[in-house]
């Protein structure tokens, strides 16, 4: 993944639109990489490996930006688009960039699982609200891509298709709404004033079975019923249980889509 290409694309096109930046700083380099453009108070969001495996990444960035934009409308706390230059997505250099505002946090602390999971519920009720255009299939699009770039690189794939197969002969989704899409602990971020919510840009209308089991991390014993304990309902653990079976195949496929990548 190409970091300091990152940084100079998102460098020159602040630049172009007036905001100086002469100290950026890598907040994270993984899916994405994510700049603080320093001294602005301007964070720019870098397509890294997410563009290999989403030929529309840009469609998922102007996601993060619409949801958020709508979720601040109505009071929820989350990372707004900047408004220190247009927020895009822009394409530059062959990058896919957009611009948020920079929310000082404390990057070290991590909201505990449990309490993510007793924040859901309120932002489900605000998501619910709206009416924007999502994907129905989430994490089975990008399942299906990475399979297919991997494969164009003929990397073995034989019992992964296999273990995809399984799992989506038991996708079945009834009950659905906008979802967060990537709902864990690393996507709050905890700051003096509270939570915050960020990074939107997986938003998908599914079961909230899929948020709870991107919230609880490692699937434990007895781990999905706490889940839908503390969630208050709205799923049931088996339904948590086969989206932890689905999360726990994405992390075990990005490994090897991060090898070859």
């Amino acid at each position: 993944m190409n970091v300091h290409g990152s940084v100079r694309a998102a460098v020159s096109l602040a630049a172009s639109h007036g905001v100086v930046c002469t100290d950026p700083v890598v907040l994270k380099a993984a899916s994405n990489v994510l700049v603080h453009l320093r001294p602005a108070p301007v964070v720019a969001r870098i397509a890294g490996r997410t563009a290999l495996m989403r030929p529309s990444v840009a469609s998922h960035f102007a996601r993060d930006l619409a949801v958020s934009t709508f979720l601040a409308q109505r009071g929820v706390p989350v990372v707004m688009p900047s408004d220190e230059l247009p927020a895009g997505p822009h394409t530059h250099d062959g990058f896919v960039v957009s611009f948020s505002t920079f929310v000082p946090h404390d990057p070290d602390t991590r909201l505990p699982r449990h309490d993510v999971l007793k924040l859901l519920p309120a932002l489900h009720a605000e998501l619910r609200h709206y009416d924007g255009p999502l994907p129905v299939r989430g994490p089975l699009d990008d399942l299906e891509n990475t399979l297919t770039y991997l494969g164009d690189l003929s990397v073995p794939l034989e019992p992964l298709q296999a273990q995809f197969a399984e799992l989506r002969s038991r996708w079945n989704l009834l009950d659905v709404q906008p979802l967060h899409g990537d709902a864990h602990h690393g996507n709050v971020m905890v700051t003096p004033s509270g939570p915050v919510w960020n990074d939107f840009e997986d938003t998908w209308r599914g079961p909230i079975a899929w948020d709870l089991a991107c919230a609880i991390g490692p699937n434990d014993e007895g781990a999905a019923q706490r889940a839908v304990e503390t969630y208050g309902g709205g799923a049931t653990p088996s339904d948590v249980e086969f989206h932890l079976e689905l999360r726990s195949f994405f992390a075990t496929l990005w490994g090897v889509f991060k090898e070859h990548s």
